[in-house]
């Protein structure tokens, strides 16, 4: 056995098996072991969750703005599916938000999530995309508050 009872040393066990590692990981610096941590590893692990959290805020703020573009350009077209999905889309993004962090990302990331949103409602509406604002028109207060 090697580290805290493993049978694999912690670096060869991140490559093998994610979940085991976090959980042995979890386990050290529960015990208080830190000088027994695989740093290397951690550190791009906890990159990547940032990187990832920042990703889906990016995402779901573009969903949200590609409907309220549609629900705004096409309000004869409005379906309860697209008022589903931007309630949906308001939400997971107030959980992600309660992050300071991720919320000033989200407020650095409007006008690209935007830009993507533009193109994606013109895809979805068969619009050009000059019959939309050419920048938002709203602060991203205003998008995640629910109408």
């Amino acid at each position: 056995m090697t580290q805290a009872g493993l049978q694999l040393p912690l670096p060869d066990l991140f490559e093998q098996d994610e979940t085991a590692w976090l959980e042995a990981m979890s386990r050290l610096i529960l015990a208080g072991h830190f000088e027994e941590l695989d740093f290397d590893h951690l550190s791009e692990y906890l990159s990547d969750m940032a990187r990832r959290d920042k990703r889906e805020v990016l995402s779901r703020l573009t969903t949200l703005l590609a409907h309220l573009l549609k629900w705004e350009q096409q309000p004869e077209k409005r379906t309860r599916s697209w008022a589903a999905t931007i309630a949906n889309q308001r939400d997971e993004l107030a959980d992600l938000l309660e992050s300071k962090t991720l919320l000033k990302h989200a407020a650095e990331a409007l006008p690209k999530a935007y830009g993507r949103a533009v193109k994606q409602a013109a895809l979805e509406t068969g619009l050009a995309e000059t019959e939309f604002p050419a920048d938002c028109p709203h602060a991203l207060e205003t998008i995640l508050q629910a109408t």
